[in-house]
């Protein structure tokens, strides 16, 4: 394959690979219908999550009405639905706060060619090296904020000033306006969690979100009860899309929000490709990373200049896509399409949507993130793996989200190291071994007695090197010839190489004959760069060949 047409293959979109499989009028109705269910899952959903980062709800939806379409227009993954994502809902809010509307869509414009950066560079592929238990502890963590986020409105509480963005002091502000509950908003929050847990039990195919929050936007005017909804927040959503505009740009702006554009393009990219992973476990497909993270660029820009929020890969709705039924990408641009006719129809009965209803969804989603039987396997499965997820979930909540993310990262890599470096052995060939169909090699029963054989096995890099030098050191010393076997060795690194390197030169200084076997193309290609050639050592491929040549030139000198 030349490399243009590898580059072709890895950055085709999804929806130009199903096109030319063929696509009927059967799939067409298959990917319509499972637009319209996800879209009537996305609209509530929207919504809430951009209330929640401090922005007004039509935001939500041109982010999923644009931001969703170039996804699933230009993306890697065939069942991908973009849009806003609860993930993003601290970042952006604390993004508002510091840098108001503006620089919040200038921080999403930056991210889209971050984005489009990572993707064209590949770097796709090495997003999948985050450690299960970051992941685990990093959305439990965002679970616990967007709960305490939803506090507010869940309660109908009124604070006497701006809710603090930190976790801490967002509580001790919640608690300090208990005396202002309002019952009927406890009520509607109530309403709307039941609803949505009851459907989802005895009526799993109905669209629980948008039933719960159209009941009790009924009940407001119905039962007169005085709570806050969109209309007296916002007062209420337009009913088309604006005309895009590139949000504004300075030098001291961009410096501004670089941090929160790189937080954005981090998170964005950990979070689709995570959504298109759990779509590939549920339909038996392969999305393509670095495609996918393009298309995610490109969303995130053409959200920024409609004035939406980030847009990542979305979990949640990307599940309901493939269980309705969803054929390919086309799915995923209806459900952006049905979602802007729902806007142009529906915009004036949506100012009718009590807060404390789409608090009640958000409560839903928020603990649904938290994935309590991964977490007591974890706990229960290795100590290293509970530390990794404990510090990570409390530095995301406590803390920030980037810094719990790293911070986990190092300590999985870390505790892989440590796991890797337990895993590597070091051991003389003895009589009772075992190789494979090789028989067991007794130095008191060869030809020559003065041979001596050890086989590292396992990973042999950088955190084995240590121990795995400390043994070279003490052989060889007493030998004529030594053969080290690296047929259980799947992979070295430059460390591990040095460490040879030394070994082998000191044996040469000694006369000691040095044979290396089993080695690899790549392992031996390695060893060679770092010094590990004739005439220090002698490459063959297995120890019998190996034994072979040293008996037969130790029957020519004895002639």
């Amino acid at each position: 394959m030349t490399p243009a047409a590898s580059f072709r293959d890895l950055f085709t979109p999804k929806l130009v690979t199903v096109l030319r499989e063929g696509y009927g009028l059967s799939a067409l109705r298959d990917d319509a219908l499972a637009g319209l269910t996800v879209a009537i899952v996305a609209l509530p959903l929207s919504m809430a999550i951009a209330i929640a980062s401090g922005v007004s709800p039509d935001r939500g939806l041109y982010t999923a009405i644009v931001g969703g379409f170039l996804v699933s227009l230009l993306g890697g993954s065939r069942f991908q639905i973009g849009g806003p994502a609860g993930a993003f809902i601290v970042l952006v809010a604390s993004c508002v706060h510091r840098q108001g509307l503006d620089g919040m869509l200038l921080a999403t414009f930056m991210a889209g060619f971050f984005l489009l950066a990572i993707g064209y560079l590949r770097l796709g592929t090495y997003i999948k090296f985050i450690p299960y238990p970051v992941t685990i502890g990093f959305t439990a963590g965002i679970g616990i904020i967007i709960l305490s986020s939803q506090l507010r409105d869940l309660f109908g509480l009124t604070l006497d000033g701006p809710e603090p963005a930190e976790f801490l002091p967002k509580l001790e502000a919640l608690v300090g306006a208990a005396n202002t509950v309002t019952p009927a908003a406890v009520g509607i929050a109530i309403a709307t969690i039941g609803i949505i847990l009851g459907l989802k039990k005895w009526k799993p195919t109905w669209p629980g979100l948008l039933i719960a929050v159209a009941v009790t936007a009924a009940a407001v005017p119905l039962l007169g009860l005085g709570v806050e909804t969109i209309g007296t927040r916002f007062g209420g959503i337009p009913r088309t899309l604006p005309a895009p505009h590139i949000p504004a740009i300075s030098l001291e702006k961009i410096q501004a929000v670089l941090p929160d554009a790189i937080a954005f393009a981090l998170l964005g990219a950990i979070e689709s490709l995570l959504s298109a992973v759990v779509a590939d476990g549920m339909s038996g497909r392969r999305h393509r990373s670095n495609c996918e993270l393009v298309a995610q660029g490109v969303a995130n820009i053409g959200s920024a200049l409609f004035g939406g929020v980030p847009v990542t890969g979305t979990i949640a709705r990307t599940a309901t896509n493939v269980r309705a039924g969803a054929r390919g990408p086309i799915s995923g641009m209806l459900h952006s399409a049905f979602l802007l006719c729902f806007m142009l129809v529906a915009a004036p009965l949506a100012a009718h949507i009590p807060l404390a209803a789409l608090a009640g969804v958000l409560v839903v989603v928020s603990l649904n993130m938290i994935e309590r039987e991964a977490i007591k396997a974890l706990v229960q499965s290795s100590w290293g793996d509970a530390v990794v997820l404990a510090v990570t979930f409390l530095l995301v909540v406590f803390r920030d989200l980037t810094e719990g993310i790293v911070v986990g990262f190092v300590l999985g890599a870390l505790l892989f190291i440590h796991r890797m470096s337990t895993a590597v052995s070091v051991e003389e060939d003895k009589p009772d071994s075992t190789n494979g169909r090789r028989k067991p090699y007794d130095p008191h029963e060869a030809d020559d007695p003065n041979t001596v054989i050890y086989r590292i096995s396992g990973a042999f890099f950088f955190g084995t090197a240590s121990m795995v030098s400390s043994v070279l050191d003490r052989i060889a010393d007493q030998r004529r010839n030594f053969i080290l076997d690296f047929s259980g060795a799947p992979l070295i690194d430059s460390t591990a190489a040095n460490v040879v390197e030394g070994a082998v030169r000191k044996a040469h200084k000694k006369d000691v004959r040095v044979i290396i076997t089993g080695a690899s193309a790549n392992v031996r290609r390695l060893l060679i760069a770092n010094g590990v050639r004739q005439p220090l050592v002698e490459f063959y491929p297995s120890i019998d060949e190996a034994l072979e040549e040293i008996g037969g030139k130790a029957e020519v000198e004895a002639a």
